[in-house]
């Protein structure tokens, strides 16, 4: 059982945190924030959960971040005061978790931080395979769902990749119950799908902390199917030091492999040009 530090006790922080505990399979979650006081309402709250939602995992909170340096995997969220960590403060944080020694995988869960996921690889020398970016990931389900109600099925099996806010959708391998799901909806819904996805973009706090609880949970555990994250391409598509959305294999506190998926000639041009 792990620890996993999540620096920023803000909506999406504290989501994160509540999904996390729900999935019992961590030992620790400590919320990291400089309103210690209300961080700690917090932790209370959502331990106080554990009986009526049946999980035991300890929840905790901090003021000082070197707190976080320590765990397992560290999470960087939302303040509860000053909102997303990004910018100067965001290139700070990191910089401060370098100088602390931490080797721990960082998951980047604000929509506003491929860039700062960006940063702490070209400025600050964390290695790729310790980069992972949550944010995006809750959008790929409600692609699904959205092919789903065309379907009037289940969520469709939908590949979506790309750096925010440029997404690109694979519909050409798209599959449903077996089928394509281009032999079974007209073209101009699923370029409709698409076409939505700006308006989508950011998905609200409880989607991304679910979306990061998924992750952290496969990041320590293992997972047995790839799942669809921000990562740190290293000459892949032409392109290094870009954060992209693409499936991952993920465990052993790590990225430890990512696939390029199968896309049409179209939706990989898209899918580079989006990366310039």
């Amino acid at each position: 059982m792990s620890v996993v530090a999540i620096v920023g006790a803000g909506p999406i922080g504290a989501a994160t945190a509540h999904r996390l505990a729900c999935r019992d399979s961590v030992r620790h979650v400590r919320l990291v924030d400089a309103s210690v006081d209300a961080a700690s309402g917090k932790a209370l709250d959502i331990q106080q959960a554990g009986p009526v939602e049946n999980f035991n995992t300890r929840l905790s909170a901090a003021a000082d971040i070197l707190a976080a340096a320590a765990a397992d995997v560290i999470v960087v969220a939302d303040r509860i005061a000053e909102g997303e960590w990004r910018d100067g403060d965001g290139r700070h944080l990191v910089a401060t978790l370098a100088r602390a020694g931490t080797k721990a995988p960082i998951v980047f869960a604000g929509p506003s931080q491929f860039a700062l996921m960006e940063h702490a690889y070209a400025e600050f020398g964390v290695a790729a395979h310790r980069l992972v970016g949550t944010a995006p990931s809750a959008l790929v389900s409600a692609v699904q769902m959205l092919a789903g109600v065309e379907m009037d099925a289940a969520a469709a099996d939908v590949t979506v990749v790309g750096r925010p806010p440029s997404f690109v959708v694979g519909w050409s391998a798209a599959t449903s119950s077996g089928s394509l799901v281009s032999d079974r909806v007209p073209a101009h819904r699923l370029l409709a799908i698409s076409n939505a996805l700006p308006r989508l973009w950011p998905p609200g706090p409880d989607a991304i902390g679910a979306a990061t609880a998924r992750i952290v949970d496969a990041i320590v555990h293992g997972a047995r199917r790839h799942l669809p994250a921000l990562t740190i391409l290293e000459g892949e598509l032409g392109a290094r030091g870009k954060a992209v959305m693409l499936p991952l294999e993920l465990g052993r506190l790590r990225v430890l492999s990512h696939a390029l998926p199968s896309l049409s000639p179209q939706e990989r041009t898209e899918l580079v040009n989006g990366l310039s």
